[in-house]
């Protein structure tokens, strides 16, 4: 197998780490650094991009915390960062990251992991490097915001869940699933988990999206760094769209079922987009779930003018429910009921944007999301959210695996599978 030289580097780091901060994962965080009711927790965004300013952006805004530092593989990604972060932290009365505090290149997230000016590390990275990052921040002792997924292949999650161990009441790791935060959600699933539904049969849902859009790139850019900055069309980089992006009606799946799929049979193409990327722009979707369960997904992620709609219907004995990331959220049938929203939406809500910001039924994910991961790592009760992010991620990987093949996966396959994905250049030419 190909080792890059960020992977024997990191490995070099790693044993740094652990020769130089012996114990560092035995003294738990909190003892190292008090934190008061009302302190600010010191943020550091890995992955300056799109969405990662705009998490970050919310964790300042909704939260205690504060973006004390910024990493990315870009120079020209960093400064817009650092303009951004800049102007934020002065409106909200304070000073921005300074310039020590900002790394670049491929081993910016070794710096940044490695620093005792922070104490939480925000990963929105490409989705390939999630896992490393994720490896190197809990090995420097800090708490982790991670984007979804947590691995792209096989030997990905299982390492994954290796420093889920280490992690473990140590410090604080979330995963980026928001919609587990947002109110409407989070009744409704607890309704359904208490029976509203009587006996679950089966799952109808859809993950309808534009094409992604990156900004014309200049004339003779070279092609690693065209993969690195449009990664959302790289199947390495990305995982593909069922596992960047559809994963998320696949978490709710597997949060409403309490389980993860026995089977999956998908069908999938590059039907209508035509860039440079290797993608999928659709995928068909037939999970099977314990007590013979049935889900069916459909996913697209296509065309620039089209409508963005995402929901799961859910059938029982009793009724159904509509979970619509825009539109009535309710249960239908025998224990009818309706989120209503106490405050009124501004306008526009339900669209979709580029950087992942909602608002109706989604409204209050993020900020949600945010508040609980900082008042975990305030009052010491970290929580530790990789196996359940490592279940998603896994379950998406099914399906990918089906449609690529065009055979039938059975979990027991999946966990055989030897896929392992390579980048296939050196990192090091970016630093």
């Amino acid at each position: 197998m190909y080792i890059t030289p960020e992977k024997q580097n990191r490995r070099k780091f790693m044993g740094r780490m652990a020769a130089s901060a012996t114990g560092i994962l035995i003294l738990k965080p909190e003892t190292v650094r008090a934190y008061q009711a009302n302190s600010a927790v010191r943020l550091g965004l890995l992955g300056c991009g799109v969405r990662g300013t705009a998490v970050a952006t919310s964790f300042a805004r909704n939260t205690s915390a504060r973006v004390v530092a910024l990493a990315d593989i870009f120079p020209d990604q960093l400064a817009k960062a650092a303009s951004t972060f800049g102007a934020l932290a002065a409106s909200l009365g304070y000073s921005g990251p300074e310039s020590k505090l900002q790394f670049r290149g491929a081993h910016a997230y070794q710096e940044l992991a490695a620093s005792d000016q922070l104490d939480a590390i925000q990963i929105s990275t490409p989705p390939f490097f999630h896992v490393e990052h994720l490896e190197a921040a809990v090995a420097g002792g800090k708490h982790v915001y991670c984007e979804k997924p947590v691995g792209i292949d096989l030997p990905q999650t299982r390492r994954a869940l290796a420093v889920s161990k280490r992690a473990e009441g140590e410090v604080s790791v979330d995963v980026g699933f928001q919609i587990r935060s947002a109110p409407p959600f989070v009744e409704l699933v607890r309704r359904i988990h208490e029976g509203a539904l009587g006996k679950l049969v089966s799952i109808d849902a859809h993950y309808y999206a534009p094409a992604i859009q990156y900004p014309e790139r200049p004339a003779g850019m070279p092609h690693d760094e065209l993969r690195l900055r449009n990664w959302n069309w790289d199947l390495t980089l990305s995982g593909d769209i069922i596992v960047e992006q559809d994963i998320h009606v696949v978490d709710i799946c597997n949060w409403i079922l309490q389980s993860h799929p026995t089977t999956a049979y998908a069908t999938g193409a590059r039907s209508v987009i035509t860039h440079f990327g290797n993608n999928f722009d659709n995928y068909q979707v037939n999970y099977t779930y314990p007590n013979s369960v049935h889900v069916s997904l459909a996913a697209k992620q296509y065309g620039t003018n089209t409508s963005f709609d995402v929901s799961e219907r859910v059938f029982g004995a009793n009724g159904y429910s509509e979970s619509p990331y825009s539109g009535p959220l309710r249960i239908i049938g025998d224990n009818a009921w309706e989120w209503k929203q106490e405050t009124p939406l501004a306008p526009g809500g339900g669209q979709f944007a580029a950087n992942g910001v909602f608002s109706d039924n989604l409204a209050q994910a993020d900020s949600e999301k945010d508040k609980g991961f900082i008042e975990s790592i305030v009052t010491g009760k970290f929580h530790n959210q990789i196996a359940m992010g490592v279940e998603s991620a896994r379950s998406a990987i099914m399906a990918r695996m089906s449609a690529r093949s065009g055979q039938l996966i059975t979990w027991d396959q999946l966990m055989a599978s030897h896929e392992q994905f390579d980048l296939g250049f050196d990192l090091n030419q970016f630093s």
